[in-house]
């Protein structure tokens, strides 16, 4: 790009979102800047960065969470503006503010969006306001069990206890009868004063065989907001996405574009700016309701860039520096069907118990119509201290079944040693009946069971990669016209090989 937006950006994040914020950055000729927790000081994103800062500790109040710290590394770095990724402080109001204070371009909207939007009470008001229709619930705050004994009497049970602040599934307790709602609410305060440092909560009405439907936005500098179409994002666990995908399975065009509606005018009640996502709940009968607004780049963001051919941050940097976003609303189109698996450290056969340690060895899947973002790399050491996410696998196919089954393909490529993964929930989704037929909702976990298979043990993976690296071998000869030097390969000396490669693969006893 001849003239920049920036000319250099420090990514306030880690993993795989700092990554792709720099692959955009060195794109648009962009210098980045980096910046590490102690047990980061070697991780990808660092090594991909222009300039990498140190902040401190790993607890993330010490490191990713301290905006001072993070501000002053951008001051010494000479950057312009600063990515806030997404989590920690990227929907942080006083963060934004802080960042414009210091002279600096918070790469995402201004801070009274963020804050309105921040609070879940607030928002509901402002939607309403807006003609956004919202879940049926409590005004404001309830104050305790009696008025959440009243509201519930009112919409009906089952009804969810939501904290103002909350995210990340984290502060929300569904009550289906009146006997639950003490214990409820104390677990409710408990969390959402521990996570979000605020234990008020809502009350609103549960929506049974839901699906969790969240429309893409972006508003360009002077306010005008367009939609990119929706994302599925129904398979949950506790609250928390594990696929999502664009289009849903459930959404027609007439619905498509009644939500992009929608999304435009909480957009624009705000006054955003940048990119943003408007996440609604849709019930058995097809009716749709404004559930929160995240304000600022989603996790599952590729999706939407893979359907639409766009680039979610190429337009995040042009907005903020005050410029279009390079494209219109009639310059949208939905091509195809994408799907994003989230593959993380953790054991889905041990009720996705966290597996931290070291990754022995690391080959991620390719081909046609495969993207993985990812910030780690073979010999790094997943860390206890943060979301154990390793990378997001997308997929893109001429429609859904072939997504579909591009998915199951690149899931099988994958090889990881050292951790157990997410990677045999995945493929087991890929094949269940329901989930490809798009008949689900977010309660088809507890409702299905899938047949895991059991990943494979470190010992089984070596084994495989050898396997893998012997025909790798055997094809790369006859391609070439050659034969081995002493004649085909039997068996044993097949065996023989394998073993050998084996012993000195990572992990395998050699050094």
């Amino acid at each position: 790009m001849s003239n920049p937006p920036f000319r250099k950006v420090l990514i306030a994040n880690r993993g795989e979102i700092a990554v792709r914020v720099m692959r955009a950055c060195r794109e648009m000729g962009i210098s980045t800047v980096a910046v590490y927790s102690d047990v980061d000081r070697t991780s990808r994103h660092v090594m991909e960065a222009d300039e990498a800062y140190h902040l401190g500790a790993a607890a993330p109040r010490a490191s990713y969470l301290n905006g001072d710290k993070i501000i002053q590394a951008a001051a010494q770095a000479g950057a312009q503006a600063i990515h806030p990724g997404y989590g920690f402080l990227s929907e942080n109001a006083r963060f934004a503010e802080q960042v414009a204070e210091a002279g600096l371009v918070f790469i995402g909207p201004p801070a009274a969006a963020i804050r309105g939007m921040g609070n879940k009470v607030e928002a509901r008001r402002i939607m309403r306001a807006a003609g956004v229709q919202v879940t049926p619930g409590s005004d404001g705050i309830v104050q305790g069990e009696d008025e959440i004994r009243r509201v519930a009497n009112q919409v009906g049970y089952p009804v969810l206890l939501k904290a103002v602040a909350g995210g990340g599934g984290k502060g929300m307790r569904v009550v289906r009868a009146e006997g639950e709602i003490a214990s409820a609410l104390s677990a409710v305060q408990s969390e959402a004063g521990s996570a979000f440092g605020d234990p008020s909560v809502f009350v609103e009405r549960f929506v049974t065989d839901s699906r969790h439907i969240e429309v893409q936005i972006m508003a360009g500098p002077d306010g005008r907001a367009i939609y990119l179409g929706e994302r599925e994002c129904s398979i949950q666990r506790r609250h928390q996405k594990l696929v999502e995908e664009s289009p849903s399975p459930a959404v027609n065009e007439e619905l498509r574009e009644h939500l992009g509606a929608m999304a435009v005018r909480a957009a624009e009640a705000v006054g955003y700016r940048n990119a943003g996502t408007v996440e609604f709940i849709m019930d058995a009968a097809g009716d749709v309701f404004f559930m929160e607004m995240n304000t600022r780049l989603q996790v599952e963001h590729p999706v939407t860039e893979m359907v639409t051919g766009l680039d979610l941050v190429h337009a995040q940097l042009l907005v903020a520096a005050g410029q279009d976003p390079g494209f219109s609303q009639k310059d949208v189109r939905l091509t195809g069907s994408a799907i994003e698996c989230r593959i993380f450290a953790e054991d889905p056969a041990n009720q996705f118990l966290p597996s931290p340690g070291r990754l022995e060895s690391y080959i991620p899947p390719g081909g046609p119509g495969v993207r993985e973002d990812s910030g780690v790399y073979a010999g790094w050491t997943v860390p206890m201290d943060y979301d154990p996410l390793i990378a997001k696998l997308i997929t893109w196919g001429r429609d859904r079944g072939t997504a579909l089954d591009r998915m199951r393909r690149a899931l099988g490529e994958y090889r990881i040693d050292g951790v157990r993964t997410t990677i045999p929930f995945h493929l087991a989704l890929m094949d269940h009946p329901d989930f490809r037929a798009g008949e689900f909702n977010t309660g088809f976990l507890e409702t299905h069971t899938l047949a895991l298979g059991g990943e494979e043990s470190p010992d089984e993976q070596r084994v495989a990669l050898a396997a893998a690296l012997i025909g790798a071998h055997d094809r790369r000869l006859r391609l070439a016209g050659d034969r081995p030097r002493h004649g085909p390969m039997n068996r044993w000396k097949r065996a023989g090989l394998r073993e050998g490669l084996t012993r000195r693969l990572p992990g395998g006893g050699e050094t």
